[in-house]
């Protein structure tokens, strides 16, 4: 439902917006744009053809332009970097946190990268190497460095009196860790914790040591899945030997299960999630011919299944007819368990120790589903062309590749993630490839030997 609603009103914005620009008013336009977040004016911009979003990335607040490059996808940003003078880069990163200049630092043209880290202090230079060393989609590259720390030793009253010493706090900010002197992760203490005791309460008795630290090289999937499994607003991140570093929080990992579902969602059809919605013509046919191809490819072993049986289908035209049903149906079936699997796999849910608890599972309810949509179409069929055979040979096929579907579903994305493929990305042209041709076969093979004896 809040989905619905915030995607109601990114139409509603983009409608507002695209007739305030074909009008030529830009004052209407300006005060639209700045009066939304960093995050809605991104997804504003990546809604909108390359000419119209020039003009609107014109108009937004100088003050919002390094979080709104933080939001958009890697293309979009690509464009908008390219129509900004180094200046206007180092005056729109130069106040983000490190995690998110991390994020756009290797975006940026070299020369400007060299600015960018002489105009940072010292500390802050080495905390952004320090991010920049570890490996993508892990904790390490995820992480803030800006951490608040406290030790166990003192009381509630130091502490404060160094909160108030230090001014403000980072944001998402709901627990202080909790360190030895040489720095180890202890625990954590949370805010609440610290102004509803007295000022002489010693901090180890407060200490929340429950909750686990993250490891710096843990996935950034693992790192989104904890958040979700504990409802963490902040989670601290340790390396090898248990010393602080740094810290994740809920805005980030918030960006990682996005970009997960429109991974999953654009990766099934052989697409990438940071393509431009608006990308030049050749650089989009270019991306999508590489699956078109192989799709093609897969698409011949099909017809050539059909091909064997062509004497099979001259004599009896309704195979023609009806085998199209039995393929559709199979690939329809196989797509329902891949989606699951493919989800099961991202969220850690499918592992080695539950695959063939899962395979029995799909298999006995595509036998169900099989006997149930044969013994339908059978009666169709007989209805239709009054041949008892033909009916009982769809009514098998159709069962048998509902079956083979299923299994396919599950065993596909399994097979390609342990020789290290991504499952969204390429399953799906697999499992078309297997339910069609052995559909056909199975459909026709049946037909031949039952019907043309």
């Amino acid at each position: 439902m809040a989905e619905a609603v915030r995607h109601d009103r990114t139409a509603r914005q983009l409608r507002l917006l695209s007739d305030a620009l074909d009008s030529g008013r830009l004052g209407p336009v300006r005060r639209l744009v700045n009066t939304l977040a960093p995050a809605e004016i991104g997804n504003l911009l990546e809604s909108l053809p390359p000419a119209k979003r020039a003009v609107v990335w014109g108009l937004v607040d100088a003050e919002d332009d390094g979080e709104v490059l933080v939001h958009v996808g890697d293309e979009v940003r690509e464009s908008l970097l390219a129509d900004m003078d180094p200046d206007e880069i180092i005056a729109a990163v130069e106040d983000l946190d490190i995690d998110d200049l991390a994020d756009l630092v290797e975006d940026l043209p070299d020369t400007v990268i060299d600015e960018v880290l002489k105009s940072m202090d010292r500390e802050n230079r080495e905390r952004l190497e320090q991010v920049l060393s570890y490996p993508e989609d892990t904790a390490g590259r995820l992480m803030n460095p800006d951490v608040v720390t406290v030790r166990a030793d003192v009381n509630v009253d130091v502490v404060l009196r160094y909160l108030r010493l230090r001014g403000e706090l980072p944001d998402h900010t709901d627990h202080l860790f909790v360190v030895s002197r040489r720095h180890q992760y202890l625990g954590r203490l949370s805010l609440a914790s610290l102004v509803t005791h007295e000022d002489s309460t010693p901090i180890n008795r407060l200490v929340d040591d429950e909750q686990p630290a993250i490891d710096v090289g843990e996935s950034a999937d693992e790192v989104a899945r904890q958040f979700s499994d504990h409802d963490w607003v902040s989670a601290p991140v340790v390396d090898d030997n248990n010393i602080l570093i740094g810290r994740i929080t809920i805005d980030d990992v918030v960006d990682i299960i996005r970009s997960q579902a429109e991974h999953q969602a654009l990766g099934a059809a052989g697409l990438d999630e940071d393509e431009d919605l608006f990308s030049p013509v050749w650089r989009a046919m270019r991306r999508r011919l590489v699956w078109l191809f192989v799709n093609l490819c897969t698409a011949f072993i099909a017809a050539n299944v059909v091909g064997r049986f062509e004497g099979t289908i001259d004599q009896l035209v309704a195979l023609a007819v009806l085998m199209p049903m039995v393929a559709g149906l199979g690939g329809n079936a196989g797509t329902q368990v891949l989606a699951l699997m493919v989800r099961g796999l991202a969220l850690g849910q499918v592992g080695a120790s539950n695959v063939k608890t899962l395979l029995w599972k799909e298999l006995r309810v595509a036998l169900l589903n099989g006997l149930l949509m044969g013994a339908v179409l059978g009666l169709i069929v007989l209805a239709w062309f009054h041949n008892p055979g033909l009916s009982v040979v769809i009514f098998v096929a159709l069962t048998c590749n509902l079956l083979l579907a299923a299994s396919a579903g599950v065993l596909i994305p399994i097979t390609l993630k342990r020789l290290g493929f991504d499952p969204a990305l390429a399953s799906g042209i697999f499992l078309t490839a297997i339910t069609d041709s052995m559909g056909f076969f199975t459909f026709l093979g049946l037909a031949t030997l039952v019907l043309l004896r």
